[in-house]
């Protein structure tokens, strides 16, 4: 059994034939190829572009150009706002002393800059597929600080997206004073702007985002260029006189206190560094050997950048206000007020405004896959694994967003009160990062380990020693929220890791005793809300289930007249229930019913008319959804959905000639088993176990559990190239049909969580049931298996 692609380039999953020998439909491991069918969004298309195949991921690989506009624009926009931060923290205690400091501390970051990059060039090669933070802390220190890390890390590149963005729209309104009040407004719009380009594809954005990015460093370079010649020929004076700069600062001396600050503000120009760790598999091939190139570039740039832009600070002696950011007022000086300098020097703050906006997108193409990895290993909600039509986690991208928006919102896009908050969690990561490094060298002593030790021994001292400064220093400015915050989410996730535990190993206990598996009976409850032609299609699907017994039932006031005309209608008594609320009186009564035959399974038909299009019939949450809905709470219940639309013309006038029973399985575990045990209940004349197959290894899977079971029925194996469950299903109850069943029955089985966790599931079995509810000659058994 195998993933094939087919002439026209369609994925086809092929495997052994049906034990008859021949190819019918619904043999065990027959071939199913999988189509795109179905009408498709032109919005969606038009927003977010085609849906992308998952063997096309190797064509959204990105050359070593575009790689490094997406994961290097986090750390060379640092250069923007990195020396204004220096500056912030220097000039309130020595105003004069202030500048002289400038060099220094660069010189500093830049020597530890050099230290991180050889570091995570070791990490790189050391962890090909990818090696981030998350990664190397598991391998090497266990899951728990691996979630520190990562969460560290997650923090961070929220809070990236928010100073980028708010240093841009500062950057916007250093030219354009007008910009200033509706800067909020501004900055949540480029943030949701730059999620909907990621969510065209890491590719396409990267395409998109590169102009800007190495317009950006053309023009940092030149103004450096254009800096350096008027100073050397004498023609770049300061801005600010002596008497300006001691007027707008303290006249002290610098303290190591203010100095060790200015110092771990300014290392905000590393931040983004370990991005291109983290996207390691997005690369072209060689990956690894890609990645370790663009990061050498990387540390190449952001190195001169930040150098060249402190030593024009230090010559041109910028003082930060809220009105104009130090590099607006460095490429003012240095390109001077006449008219082809003030076009410069708009072009200048255009491209800076882009780059600290673009910034963003490195933490759009690293915070989903960061995500995922934790999501694989249960710790994250599993739709962060999922991705969505252009091969991205789009889960992730729109998380990132809100609680970017989030963050901008509260702190009303103010760099100020952000910056605080900013950089710990990377330092965080760096840290657990190099040190999970050196503990790798020690322990498999590969060739060359003595130099990687040292290397990375060095990196994890070093930032060990940033992380503390920073967390001392800038404790009081908000700090201290991110350092509570983090383990406070650590403690969160380790929640969630439980539940996945508890329900991974609940559904695979087979000693567990279950209230429908053993069931050989069947008690039939229809609810009638009225007397139409939905209802005939019900009464008719009821007719054909070889039940125990069959209670008709109208929840509202007793009605001689409706009980009158249902009886004429279809020779069956109705009973009335009495209740203020219809979906807990429905409740109530099937609780009844199952308390009155325990070991019978307790089938209730919800017949559902469909009379306006799919978005409105969904959106207007009728009777039949919520009752549908609230009956999946009550054990020992399944709940029978028979909808008719218009143009449906099943079960109307006669009972089905052929019912097949169609049973997806996504693993074979407890709650697969009472879908199958419910099938068996239906009395149709075929079941067939179907899997819808997004890999050939979990095809794989479940086929040889399919056999080790020895499980009576055939097993279809369907590919989903696309990653969507409800389209592969459509297609095999439509071959099911066209081979001559004319009812086709879906049983689903779905595992119910309390309320609370229902975010942490990707709610399969509810976008099966989405799909079907509009398919003609089908009905759906939601089967819950409750824990």
């Amino acid at each position: 059994m195998a993933l094939t692609t087919s002439e026209s380039g369609t994925p086809e999953l092929t495997g052994t034939e049906a034990p008859s020998g021949g190819t019918e439909p619904g043999g065990s491991g027959s071939p199913r190829p999988y189509r795109a069918g179905g009408r498709r969004s032109d919005v969606a298309n038009i927003l977010l572009g085609r849906r992308l195949r998952s063997d096309q991921d190797i064509h959204q690989r990105l050359g070593n150009p575009v790689a490094l506009a997406v994961f290097a624009s986090d750390a060379l926009s640092s250069v923007a706002y990195a020396t204004e931060e220096m500056l912030t923290k220097l000039l309130p205690y020595a105003a004069v002393a202030a500048f002289g400091m400038l060099m220094p501390l660069s010189l500093a970051i830049v020597a530890l800059l050099v230290v991180l990059i050889f570091s995570y060039r070791q990490t790189i090669k050391a962890y090909p597929s990818a090696g981030g933070a998350y990664i190397v802390t598991r391998d090497n220190f266990g899951v728990l600080p691996a979630q520190v890390a990562g969460v560290a890390l997650l923090t961070d590149y929220i809070l990236t997206v928010a100073v980028s963005v708010s240093a841009g729209v500062a950057a916007a309104y250093s030219a354009f004073p007008e910009l200033r009040a509706e800067r909020v407004l501004i900055a949540v719009i480029l943030i949701w702007f730059i999620a909907l380009m990621n969510l065209r594809g890491v590719k396409e954005s990267g395409r998109v985002f590169a102009v800007p990015t190495y317009g950006f460093v053309i023009a940092i370079f030149g103004l450096l260029v254009v800096g350096f010649v008027r100073q050397l020929f004498g023609g770049l004076h300061a801005v600010n006189t002596h008497a300006q700069i001691v007027h707008s600062g303290g006249v002290g001396t610098l303290g190591i206190f203010v100095i060790l600050t200015a110092f771990a503000s300014g290392c905000t120009a590393m931040t983004g560094v370990e991005a291109i760790s983290n996207g390691v598999p997005a690369f072209k091939p060689v990956e690894y050997k890609n990645a370790r190139k663009v990061l050498g570039v990387l540390g190449l740039l952001l190195g001169t950048m930040f150098l060249g832009i402190s030593y024009l600070a230090m010559k041109i002696k910028p003082i930060p206000t809220t009105k104009q950011t130090v590099i607006s007022q460095i490429a003012r000086a240095v390109l001077g007020t006449g008219t082809i300098g003030h076009v410069l020097y708009f072009v200048v703050q255009i491209l800076t405004m882009l780059i600290l906006v673009l910034a963003a997108n490195t933490s759009f193409a690293d915070f989903p896959r960061l995500a995922s990895f934790h999501a694989h290993d249960h710790f994250l909600p599993t739709p962060m694994t999922t991705r969505g039509r252009r091969l991205v986690f789009s889960t992730g991208i729109v998380v990132l967003a809100a609680f970017a928006t989030l963050m901008t919102l509260v702190t009303g896009a103010s760099v100020t009160r952000l910056i605080p908050l900013y950089a710990i969690g990377v330092f965080t990561s760096f840290t657990l990062s190099q040190a999970g490094m050196a503990r790798r060298h020690t322990k498999l002593r590969e060739p060359g380990w003595h130099v990687g030790i040292l290397v990375n021994g060095l990196g994890a001292i070093a930032t060990g020693v940033v992380l503390v400064v920073i967390g001392v220093t800038k404790f009081l400015d908000g700090a201290w929220i991110i350092m509570v915050a983090v383990p406070i989410i650590v403690v969160l996730l380790t929640r969630v890791n439980k539940h996945y535990i508890h329900i991974q190993t609940t559904l695979a206990d087979e000693a567990r005793e279950s209230p429908i598996a053993p069931s050989k009976h069947l008690d039939t409850v229809v609810f009638v809300s009225k007397l139409d032609v939905g209802l005939d299609r019900a009464m008719r699907y009821v007719g054909g289930l070889p039940s125990d017994s069959v209670r008709c039932v109208h929840i509202g006031p007793e009605s001689k007249a409706l009980a009158g005309a249902f009886w004429a209608r279809y020779e069956r008594e109705l009973e009335f229930s009495q209740g203020a609320k219809i979906v807990r009186t429905a409740r109530e009564f099937a609780r009844a019913e199952r308390k009155a035959h325990p070991d019978r399974v307790v089938a209730v038909v919800i017949p559902e008319m469909i009379e306006d299009t799919r978005w409105r019939h969904l959106l207007r949450y009728s009777t039949a959804l919520r009752l549908k809905a609230g009956l999946l709470l009550e054990s020992g219940v399944v709940v029978v959905n028979v909808p008719t639309m218009a143009d449906d013309r099943t079960l109307r006038t006669r009972p089905a000639r052929r019912h097949v029973a169609l049973v997806p399985i996504g693993e074979l575990h407890a709650g697969a088993n009472d879908a199958l045990a419910v099938a068996a209940l239906l009395g149709a004349d075929r079941i067939v176990g179907v899997h819808i197959a997004e890999s050939p290894e979990g095809a794989e899977d479940v086929q040889n559990a399919w056999e080790a079971a020895a499980l009576k029925y055939p097993l279809d194996l369907v590919a989903a190239p696309y990653r969507t469950v409800a389209q592969p299903l459509i297609d095999e109850v439509r071959a099911l049909k066209r081979e001559g069943a004319d009812l086709v029955t879906v049983v689903i089985g779905e595992v119910v969580p309390r309320w609370y966790q229902h975010g942490l599931h990707n709610h399969r079995a509810l976008q099966m049931k989405a799909g079907l509810l509009f398919e003609p000659g089908v009905a759906t058994v939601s089967v819950p298996h409750h824990l």
